[in-house]
């Protein structure tokens, strides 16, 4: 099981208030989503915009595919959400 990130896009989904983002497990395709509330564990005092959020998560993309590599290993699943606890 190697966890990848070589696809640098990301979004921002509404619906879950959160940033998604892509992993890759060979050929397996993974969802991520960073909430909010990890993003604002992560800079303090955060805007609550859309760009904020994203440039929020350009800014911390290394520890947070760390963390999202850590939260993979526990279990496959469709998709994984990273919160404040994973930071």
């Amino acid at each position: 099981m190697t966890l990848t990130f070589p696809n640098p896009s990301r979004s921002f989904d509404a619906t879950r208030d959160a940033v998604r983002f892509w992993g890759y497990d060979s050929a397996i395709e993974c969802s991520f989503f960073v909430t909010r509330g990890a993003l604002e564990r992560l800079v303090p005092r955060l805007l609550p915009e859309e760009p904020a959020l994203l440039a929020a998560f350009d800014r911390n993309r290394e520890l947070i595919c760390r963390a999202a590599t850590r939260v993979y290993s526990r279990g496959q699943r469709g998709s994984y959400e990273l919160d404040a606890s994973a930071f």
